[in-house]
């Protein structure tokens, strides 16, 4: 049964800001970044005086090959690719949101600072995956909800979640996380996709463009909607740019309950491939 998701009523009070941060500054994630400074100048005119306060992690430079498809010049490369971006957003609409150039690590969050409200991943592997839940999910973390994105050479998904920790409580309503939906997602002993070519024309015969974009806009616009009316009926979204089609993932418990029996049972047969791909293996490209 499809029901809405309500944002929790403590989240903007005060005018305080929506503590956001985004993992990996690749091509969902400075895609991500970019567009974010649209949704915290919509929420101070919606009301919400704080806007949001980003940080951004990432401890890769970059590369040739990144400026392809990835916001980033010549002048750009051999820097630090999170310290790159927020230094021009912050210099272009006059913020002081934050880079952090290293990796993401399950511990990442046990700092004494104020953690996120929302972590929005943009990684590229299990491990990655795999770093976030275990951060997430700490029966002390405050995380209220995880974003993901990922994608293929010519399809994406982004789901958002409310992880198992202090915030979110076992409830029937409470939004599923992309790791529990299709759980070998986060597990690293499966195996990863092949790395990133160092050959920008293997690159793009690797990932078309304009997914990353695809993916960012319409996961940004299903954030902006929860922030401006406080209630969501989906949670995410498959795209298959072959086809042109976007499939919604509903806030539908029953529905949660199906995709769940389903990847458990392609989970026991080792991913045995069947003439219909499961929806794990849509999400993961396998």
């Amino acid at each position: 049964m499809i029901s809405e998701h309500a944002l929790p009523k403590s989240l903007l009070r005060g005018g305080q800001p929506l503590r956001v941060l985004v993992v990996g500054a690749g091509g969902n994630g400075s895609t991500v970044l970019l567009g974010l400074p649209y949704l915290h100048q919509a929420m101070k005119v919606w009301g919400h005086a704080g806007g949001l306060h980003v940080m951004l992690a990432d401890g890769d430079l970059v590369s040739e090959t990144n400026c392809v498809r990835q916001p980033f010049a010549s002048a750009d490369v051999g820097l630090n690719k999170a310290v790159v971006l927020i230094n021009r957003v912050n210099l272009f609409w006059g913020l002081r949101w934050q880079a952090h150039p290293e990796h993401f690590h399950k511990d990442s969050l046990r700092t004494n600072s104020a953690g996120p409200h929302l972590i929005i991943g943009c990684v590229d592997t299990r491990a990655a995956r795999q770093a976030i839940q275990s951060a997430v999910t700490r029966a002390n973390d405050s995380t209220i909800y995880w974003l993901d994105l990922g994608n293929n050479a010519s399809s994406g998904q982004y789901v958002l979640g409310q992880p198992l920790n202090a915030a979110n409580r076992r409830n029937a309503v409470r939004l599923r996380t992309v790791a529990e939906l299709y759980p070998e997602i986060t597990d690293a002993e499966a195996g990863e996709d092949p790395l990133p070519s160092c050959s920008a024309a293997e690159a793009l015969e690797r990932q078309e463009p304009f997914i990353n974009q695809v993916l960012a806009t319409s996961a940004l616009a299903m954030l902006a909607r929860l922030l401006r009316y406080g209630v969501l009926a989906h949670h995410g979204a498959f795209f298959n740019a072959s086809t042109g089609r976007l499939s919604v993932l509903g806030v539908d418990p029953d529905l949660w309950k199906k995709i769940q029996k389903r990847t458990r049972k392609d989970w026991l047969t080792r991913h045995g491939r069947d003439r219909n791909p499961t929806a794990s293996q849509i999400l993961t490209g396998r």
